[in-house]
């Protein structure tokens, strides 16, 4: 079963934006559902950014039980894989510490970062729903589909200023080699266990490692062995 969490998860970490559903402390007993930016934190966990006067929020404040589907658009929306996390929803006290990564990904966000009343609630996992496609149906344990700490969280900044200022080269190698795309702008925006993501002009572009990489000596030498293979196939 971990195969089937280590693949749900990777599905998941293609994607930056679902719909969250929290249980209604107006209406009650309803489901309510909104359009939710997020990003996965390094384990797996989905992060929502709200503000405290949301209706998510004060749906949350009264039961912290929420689910969020995760799905990339497609003209047959059914056909398409997608990932539904079941969970508790929890406010972290810390902003600065999971807002340089989602600011990364979701730059509009940024005026609302700087409000007051704005935080960050880490959904935790208590089920996992994967569909990868026509009778491929599983649910999923939390310990099969979330990743153990690793030292690459705390590099992950160091590494992509690196790569931002020294390896656009390779970026945009990367780009071409992995997506048949060859952008006028490149940057990484997120290197985790699973692989990185580069925004390519307006696009964000998801590159998944063969295997799990869990400090920046490792991420260094899939870095390093992804961009010989984008020479050698004369990207």
């Amino acid at each position: 079963m971990s195969g089937l969490g280590n693949e749900a998860r990777r599905f998941a970490r293609g994607c930056q934006h679902g719909v969250l559903s929290t249980l209604s402390a107006r209406i009650e007993g309803f489901p309510f559902g909104s359009v939710a930016p997020f990003v996965l934190d390094h384990a797996g966990c989905p992060i929502v950014l709200i503000s405290d006067l949301a209706e998510h929020t004060r749906n949350i404040q009264a039961d912290p039980r929420v689910s969020l589907i995760i799905q990339p658009w497609s003209p047959d929306m059914q056909a398409t894989g997608r990932v539904t996390v079941l969970g508790h929803a929890r406010a972290l006290a810390d902003k600065e510490e999971i807002g340089t990564r989602y600011l990364r990904y979701h730059p509009q966000a940024r005026s609302y970062f700087a409000m007051h009343d704005f935080r960050f609630h880490r959904i935790e996992p208590v089920r996992i729903r994967y569909i990868g496609g026509f009778g491929k149906i599983h649910w999923i344990e939390p310990d099969a589909y979330l990743l153990p700490p690793a030292a690459l969280a705390g590099q992950e900044t160091g590494i992509i200023e690196h790569m931002n200022a020294d390896h656009v080269a390779s970026l945009a190698d990367y780009c071409r080699h992995a997506h048949g795309v060859g952008p006028k702008k490149v940057e990484m925006i997120g290197i985790d266990p699973d692989g990185f993501d580069l925004r390519a002009d307006d696009r964000i572009l998801r590159l998944d490692f063969d295997e799990r990489v869990d400090d920046a000596a490792a991420a260094r030498r899939m870095l390093v062995e992804l961009a010989r293979q984008a020479r050698d196939a004369g990207a």
